[in-house]
């Protein structure tokens, strides 16, 4: 069994595209793409822990999630990027499950993060009056370490099952980066007993969140009815900000998790999008459409360019 199992040391991805011009094209877009989301996400973490005015609760998850999405996007592309310079695109199989642990460990924090945000906003809007007494700091240093947490276990999960499989070959994987489904085909065994637990494990913690995002923004924007026109229109903004950021990470995970796996060039372009572009999309959508953290970013851009005069 052993010797089985250390027949492969090495993976090889077929990328995204064959074309080289293709690829040299892709290098450049995607670099920059990369680079607007770690200055993007960067720069909300660094506002909201400098500014004074932006120290509620709301804006603490704000800046964790901009720490998840830099890590999380961290984890495939920068590898992504310089393969797509390369002719054969290679990782060690270690490298593969490392990849695959982190990956899943950011992406199911980012979930979670996700749905505490949408708890923070439930209680501002619903219980506005009870917000800071429930919302406590402490509470708040809870629920971040608690999305942490439910990420790593979940990731543990996921790897105990891989580490057990044994690879002897072929070690072509379909795709651009590590995930579980496409290295599964390569074990030498039947893995529709692990295929099931995986796709369960990640499954069930996508569709019970995203379930629950869904409930919880039914009832705020049912409890809005109750507040002033200008009220309404603030904590609409918000909800609106959160809602399309939940689409956009949902929706190609859903689609992509939720149907039979298979080799489709589809299943990588989607795959594209909630690796490399979502994470970008994020910091966009919340400073756009937030006046408190573009004031924020304002007063920070405007105290560097006088501390420079």
């Amino acid at each position: 069994m052993e010797s089985t199992t250390n027949n492969v040391t090495e993976l090889i991805f077929v990328g995204l595209f064959q074309d080289p011009e293709v690829q040299r094209v892709c290098f450049v877009v995607f670099l920059l793409v990369y680079l607007a989301t770690v200055v993007g996400n960067g720069l909300i973490v660094l506002t909201v822990n400098v500014s004074k005015s932006l120290h509620s609760p709301m804006y603490f998850f704000l800046s964790y999630l901009s720490l998840v999405e830099i890590t999380y996007s961290s984890t495939v592309v920068p590898k992504f990027i310089t393969d797509l310079l390369t002719k054969i695109k290679t990782i060690s199989l270690e490298g593969c499950v490392a990849q695959i642990f982190f990956f899943h460990f950011f992406g199911v924090t980012e979930i979670l993060l996700l749905v505490v945000m949408a708890y923070d906003r439930y209680v501002a809007i619903c219980r506005p009056l009870h917000y800071m007494n429930i919302m406590s700091r402490q509470l708040c240093h809870i629920l971040v370490a608690g999305s942490w947490l439910g990420g790593f276990f979940h990731s543990i999960i996921q790897i105990l099952i891989t580490i057990q499989l044994p690879f002897c070959g072929p070690n072509v994987i379909d795709h651009y980066f590590c995930d579980l489904q496409p290295l599964f085909k390569l074990a030498c065994t039947d893995t529709f007993v692990e295929g099931v637990i995986v796709l369960t494990n990640s499954g069930l913690i996508a569709l019970c969140s995203f379930l629950i995002l869904v409930s919880s923004y039914i009832v705020i924007l049912f409890n809005l009815r109750n507040h002033s026109v200008e009220g309404r229109r603030k904590a609409l903004s918000t909800c609106i900000s959160h809602i399309m950021v939940v689409l956009l990470f949902f929706g190609p995970a859903i689609f992509l998790y939720m149907r039979p796996s298979s080799t489709f060039t589809e299943d990588k372009l989607v795959a594209v999008f909630y690796t490399v572009v979502t994470p970008m999309l994020n910091p966009i959508i919340y400073t756009l459409r937030n006046a408190e953290v573009k004031n924020a970013m304002r007063k920070l851009w405007s105290k560097k360019n006088s501390g420079m005069e």
